[in-house]
């Protein structure tokens, strides 16, 4: 037939061999990076592969530097079984987290085990390198390469970079929206000078987004396709995933909520404005700021342990969320970031009483008990992924 490619073992073509193999060494890879050391038996049972495939498969995956030995097994009758594991030093990742006063970067193995660490704060009088067109690509490489440093690596070690900052990039012209306290991340051609001095791929990705990503791998939305987590914080936002795929929005905006008009907070009229200023919308109302603000300059954890400022704060929640609840009747709403994290169990409690009546659909409503910054978190399983899928394949 005309324009049939033969079934000869070219790579791409539907169930030749070479992509069947392919196939069956991304899941074992999947596997070994899932579960840690395994065994060839447990291998074998966990693809459903036979024991001759099994061996042919890591074989031919330590062949190719991908997977190695670590030991055997003990504890078990009969001789010990050898233990296979990936080489973490096939690739390395580099997760960000950007915010007002400067970037974190992490820098982990293909595993996800983190070797390395940096933090730059932005200071506004900090030189321009003459070697980096922008200044903010310059603060994000010198925050990579004091990871890469620390982990004795280099930009060609880097298989993937993931970026977590405020506001969304629109996918239309590459600008980034709704985060006018970041003035230095609005060029739409920042992904690309990064990924130049870089050397690796580059993703920017809104903050909320990506915690909410970290809910779904190791979080509180492990087992829920339907879920929205409002982050609640120095800024205010969400992350709306339905059937398990985040919603973004035409312009990359989904879930914006800070915004969002609600009573009891002016109106916002225009993007103008200055970091720290919470002219109108959700987030003059819950904000971490506004929090403080009411306990008479408390610190989070104090102020909220004032009844009547956690009450008033449950109320506002509760209107806030009732309002993305009749929208998107989501099974399941986790609270995160620092002002969620401070007022903590009792917190909760209130705003699922204050929600009653307000709006018809009841889900589910978490605190987030992630450990760290879950916006590194999101950040690092998002570049593993997009690692994974050009280190781990074989085709």
């Amino acid at each position: 037939m005309a324009g049939t490619t033969p079934s000869n073992g070219s790579p791409g073509v539907p169930g030749t061999p070479r992509v069947l193999r392919a196939m069956n060494d991304r899941a074992a890879l999947d596997l070994l990076a899932a579960h840690g050391p395994l065994t060839r038996t447990r291998i074998g049972e966990l693809t459903g592969l036979s024991k001759p495939t099994t061996s042919q498969l890591l074989s031919r995956l330590e062949s190719a530097g991908l997977v190695r030995t670590t030991g055997r097994q003990s504890g078990r009758p009969g001789p010990n079984a050898v233990l296979y594991e990936i080489d973490p030093a096939v690739g390395h990742v580099a997760a960000l987290s950007a915010d007002p006063t400067g970037i974190t970067a992490l820098v982990a193995d293909i595993t996800g085990r983190e070797v390395g660490r940096r933090r730059i704060e932005a200071y506004p009088e900090k030189p321009v390198a003459e070697d980096v067109r922008h200044r903010t690509a310059q603060l994000v490489v010198e925050a990579v390469d004091g990871a890469l440093a620390q982990a004795g690596l280099g930009h060609d070690d880097l298989r993937a970079t993931v970026i977590g900052t405020p506001g969304a990039i629109d996918p239309h012209d590459g600008r980034l929206r709704y985060a006018p306290h970041l003035p230095g991340w609005h060029s739409r051609t920042l992904r690309a000078e990064l990924a130049e001095v870089l050397g690796t791929p580059v993703t920017i990705e809104n903050d909320v987004n990506l915690a909410a990503i970290a809910e779904q791998y190791e979080g509180a939305a492990q087992d829920h396709d339907d879920f929205v987590l409002a982050w609640l914080d120095e800024g205010v936002g969400a992350a709306i995933v339905l059937g398990g795929v985040l919603l973004r929005g035409a312009t990359g905006g989904a879930g914006e909520i800070g915004y969002m008009p609600v009573p009891g907070a002016p109106l916002l009229r225009g993007p103008e404005g200055t970091p720290g200023s919470y002219r109108g919308g959700f987030e003059s109302l819950v904000s971490g700021a506004v929090v403080r603000e009411r306990a008479g300059g408390k610190l989070l954890p104090d102020a909220l342990a004032d009844t009547a400022v956690r009450d008033e704060l449950a109320r506002h929640i509760a209107t806030g969320l009732a309002a993305v609840v009749a929208v998107v009747d989501p099974e399941l709403v986790v609270l995160s970031g620092q002002v969620a994290q401070a007022g903590g169990e009792e917190l909760r409690l209130r705003v699922t009483e204050e929600m009653t009546g307000l709006a018809l659909p009841r889900p589910l409503l978490r605190i987030s008990e992630l450990d760290g910054d879950p916006i590194l978190t999101g950040a690092l399983r998002t570049a593993l992924d997009q690692a994974r899928d050009t280190v781990f394949d074989t085709a």
